[in-house]
């Protein structure tokens, strides 16, 4: 039951970094750069003022967990300015699921048959919940470099035996590198208001920095198959609180797809002694 309390507060998480990126570089707020350099640094801070508060210094941080970050912070913002809260969380966590169930398999780890049904129940109802969907492939080839960063991310955290100290070293190495991809391509934000800034900070002080050294402290236990799957939850959290906040439409495709995602989700969760057919 705690596994999936927390399991739930993370997906929570990553289901308001979608509707906070859209709102605030949809809405005009702010640029997608600049809110991915702000979210980056409002997370570095709070993650290492984490850390030296408990005085344990940065642990676990790696090239692969850095750099899938980058790719993950900018292709995410990119692609929000494009797609809708819904419509990218399923693009993202649809490549997420490929991304971890295959570095599963490379790492050996056993899938059971009931997972790969699982999987294809949930995307099936993801596609039943973007069909049809706009935004152009710009959105869609952004927000799928994101699930590939996404999901090395989260591969890389599996083994990290200090969390907080491993999600806090994986941003501060990434900070400079973003700052200076972000001068690259172009930031300027002056232009930006104070509530597009705010929503950026919420999104990197809390629901990234916070959620994602809770990501990596309950991965170990979930293993690559069952995370991957779980965050087939996120589109449809995602594109709840869209319909919510930001007023974006939701339907019977909606009500369709939450049966199939949740079904398949719970179905490739169970324990292998309740469910028959494994493999």
């Amino acid at each position: 039951m705690r596994l999936f309390l927390l399991t739930a507060l993370v997906m929570l998480a990553f289901a308001a970094n979608s509707v906070l990126n859209r709102m605030a570089v949809a809405g005009g707020d702010i640029g997608a750069v600049e809110f991915a350099v702000i979210r980056l640094a409002a997370g570095a801070a709070v993650l290492l003022a984490l850390v030296l508060w408990r005085g344990r210094g940065l642990r676990g941080a790696t090239l692969a967990g850095v750099a899938g970050l980058l790719i993950y912070l900018f292709g995410f913002s990119l692609a929000y300015g494009r797609l809708d809260a819904g419509t990218g969380a399923l693009v993202l966590f649809g490549v997420v699921q490929v991304t971890m169930f295959a570095g599963a398999l490379m790492a050996g780890e056993g899938v059971p048959a009931r997972r790969w049904v699982g999987a294809g129940l949930a995307l099936g109802g993801l596609a039943v919940l973007v069909a049809p969907a706009g935004g152009g492939w710009a959105g869609f080839a952004a927000m799928a470099a994101a699930g590939v960063g996404w999901g090395l991310y989260s591969l890389a955290g599996r083994g990290a035996r200090d969390a907080l100290g491993a999600t806090a070293g994986n941003f501060a190495l990434a900070l400079v590198p973003g700052v200076m991809l972000g001068l690259l391509i172009g930031v300027d934000v002056g232009a930006a208001s104070l509530w597009g800034v705010g929503l950026a900070v919420l999104s990197g002080a809390v629901t990234s920095g916070l959620g994602y050294a809770l990501w990596y402290a309950v991965l170990p236990t979930l293993g690559a198959g069952r995370a991957a799957v779980a965050q087939l939850t996120v589109p449809l959290i995602a594109a709840a609180g869209g319909a919510a906040l930001i007023g974006e439409a939701v339907g019977w495709r909606f009500a369709l797809a939450s049966v199939l995602v949740l079904g398949g989700v719970a179905w490739a969760s169970l324990p292998k002694a309740a469910s028959r057919g494994d493999g």
